[in-house]
């Protein structure tokens, strides 16, 4: 990759394996608003950047030198060389490439850890857009201003202090429903230091499943979405209805528990297993949508 900064803006030259739009709308984060062809209005780690794909090539613009290597290029993960985890995966199973080749211009978000965990609680039985309306509102009511862009106001993500203040009814009234109670537990362990990030990144992928289990409303897909998203274990391997589906076609060809298809994937694809979900998480969604398509024309 080369990097430019120009005229206020950074500009990332031969981008190899990334889709700035397969990347932020494969379900992984929710804080993103698509202005154009591959161009997004993204708030993460208390930052609003303006950012833009053409080809091989990323913009992001109003974005100092420093800000891009201490934030976005991690964020990004950008300087993982996703060619060589595509070819590991091919190499383990050949069942997974129609998953890859139409999916693979996605890069695992190394985001917030705080925020993964909160979202992902909300995400529980919803569907994406629910999502991120529902986040969306949390933030506009009280997070810090992130910026502005076309009149449109942006919002950071509460800090783990602000999460604290907001009552069980507060949550509620944001239309999280059930969810309500479990954000506002969790708030309190994330404030009190009951659960901590950077702990949880010194534990085993097991030790820190388990802590985050014991947090009344994770289950253990909530659990792993926030080990693969917000903790950086790659291994983690989330299984929701589209994940079971697309595992139980490919490899079982029948119903299977998700245990079998945890212990399947884990033998499989190995510390490699977060890659492989995306991969395939984003394909069993977009042949949905293209079926859906179809069938109205």
């Amino acid at each position: 990759m080369r990097i430019i900064y120009k005229n206020g803006n950074i500009i990332v030259e031969n981008v190899e394996d990334f889709e700035l739009s397969q990347t932020l709308e494969c379900g992984q984060c929710f804080r993103y608003d698509k202005i154009g062809d591959n161009d997004y209005i993204i708030v993460a780690m208390n930052k609003m950047l303006h950012i833009k794909q053409e080809g091989k090539t990323l913009i992001l613009y109003e974005t100092t030198e420093e800000e891009y290597r201490n934030i976005w290029e991690d964020y990004f993960d950008l300087k993982t060389d996703y060619g060589v985890i595509k070819k590991i995966l091919l190499e383990k199973d050949d069942k997974i490439k129609d998953a890859i080749e139409t999916q693979g211009g996605i890069r695992i978000l190394n985001q917030d850890f705080d925020e993964v965990l909160m979202s992902f609680i909300i995400s529980q039985n919803q569907q994406i857009p629910r999502i991120r309306k529902i986040i969306s509102e949390i933030c506009e009511r009280y997070g810090d201003e992130a910026g502005t862009y076309n009149d449109k106001t942006y919002y950071t993500f509460p800090d783990k202090k602000k999460l604290a203040l907001i009552s069980e009814e507060e949550y509620r009234e944001c239309k999280t429903g059930f969810r309500a109670s479990y954000l506002y537990g969790a708030a309190q362990l994330l404030a009190d230091g009951s659960i901590n990030g950077e702990e949880l990144r010194g534990f085993s992928r097991e030790e820190a499943e388990q802590k985050l289990t014991s947090i009344r409303g994770v289950g253990k897909k909530v659990a792993d979405c926030t080990l693969l998203f917000g903790l950086g274990f790659k291994a983690a391997f989330p299984i929701d209805v589209w994940v079971k589906r697309i595992m139980e076609e490919l490899y079982f060809g029948k119903e299977v528990k998700k245990e079998v298809i945890q212990e399947y994937a884990g033998k499989s694809f190995g510390e490699w297993g977060g890659y492989a979900q995306q991969y395939l998480f984003a394909y069993v969604r977009g042949n949905k949508s293209k079926n859906k398509k179809n069938k109205e024309n």
